[in-house]
């Protein structure tokens, strides 16, 4: 079923929401946390409370505790998760590949094809409902919530590395940390052709395409969407495609897939951008043929969240994760390489 253009291009950074506030000039004195309930559609005191733990909650840019009293002209800045939702989030017992987990966190390496997160037309088979189900006990997974948890999210189809909090506290960390860009995270990408140079970065507004509403697109100029910047290695070439490794400052939808498509090196078989037909190559039918089996051998974009680094949430250490290349992944690059290998022999 295809996925709804409003739930796929939800970006990273708004699975967490940031408002801005400021005071009028006749406000009355007021702790800060009542101010916010009174101007925030369906949060709580509590969530207030617990965002300013996080040092989530600015006055003039300065992090303030939930007493603080609102003055006249004050600016008032908060990063938070999503409110609570109508739609009911339904625990389903759907097995799960964690990296790590603790009292605070859990990191799971997500197979391509499942959801992160329920949205319209794909209400049940996601993440988070397998995660409702693992943490059934705990608060924040009985809150009511669409999305607990969450701080940032990969598309269904891509897989590898995801982080989820588990406390209320913790999510309110990470997402300051993903909204300050001072995660690490990088992707392994197969891609049509060669990048040259061999290393670099793309760097461009990315905002929702003009004409077609399921897709991203670049605006060089920055007049519309909001800025990206991708850094690209490549790590292989094998003839018409190449293995890269793309690190990510930002973290806009589709952003790698959308970026290496903008330079000409869409990702293979990436259908919305133009990487599931042959652009590289001969006419030959042989050559024809063994693409289509590629594209069999790996039925979706060629993208994997490899790595993911950042700060743990209640005892500051610097963390890091690795997920290996799933299996479509491998077989597609083992074929190209031997592929690659019998043309070199040929002298083609």
């Amino acid at each position: 079923m295809e996925e709804d253009p409003d739930e796929e291009l939800k970006e990273s950074s708004e699975l967490y929401e940031h408002f801005r506030f400021v005071a009028d000039p006749g406000q009355k004195f007021l702790r800060v946390d009542k101010f916010l309930v009174n101007r925030i559609e369906s949060t709580s005191r509590n969530r207030i409370q617990n965002a300013a733990a996080a040092d989530n909650i600015l006055v003039n840019d300065t992090p303030v505790k939930p007493s603080y009293k609102v003055r006249p002209g004050d600016v008032i800045t908060i990063v938070m998760s999503y409110p609570p939702r109508e739609t009911e989030l339904v625990p389903e017992d759907i097995p799960v590949d964690p990296v790590h987990e603790d009292d605070h966190i859990i990191v799971v390496n997500k197979p391509a094809g499942m959801v992160v997160h329920p949205g319209h037309g794909n209400y049940t088979g996601t993440l988070v409902n397998a995660l409702a189900w693992r943490f059934r006990d705990m608060p924040l997974f009985k809150s009511g919530e669409l999305r607990p948890g969450l701080v940032h999210r990969i598309d269904k189809n891509t897989s590898g590395l995801i982080v989820v909090a588990k406390s209320e506290l913790a999510m309110n960390r990470l997402a300051k940390q993903f909204f300050d860009r001072k995660t690490r995270r990088e992707y392994i990408a197969i891609a049509w052709g060669n990048p040259e140079p061999a290393e670099g970065r793309i760097e461009g507004h990315i905002g929702r395409h003009l004409k077609d509403r399921m897709r991203m697109d670049v605006f060089p100029d920055g007049k519309a969407g909001k800025p990206a910047i991708t850094h690209y290695r490549v790590i292989e070439k094998l003839g018409y495609i190449s293995m890269l490794e793309c690190r990510l400052e930002t973290g806009r939808t589709h952003q790698i897939r959308v970026h290496l498509s903008h330079i000409g090196h869409p990702l293979f078989n990436d259908e919305r951008y133009g990487g599931d037909r042959i652009l590289r190559g001969t006419t030959f039918t042989k050559y024809r043929q063994f693409v289509i089996n590629g594209f069999k051998t790996l039925p979706r974009h060629a993208l994997h969240a490899k790595s993911l680094g950042f700060i743990h949430p209640a005892t500051g250490k610097e963390l890091y994760f690795e997920a290996p290349l799933p299996r479509d992944m491998e077989d597609l690059l083992e074929k190209w390489r031997k592929y690659t290998g019998a043309r070199d022999e040929l002298g083609q």
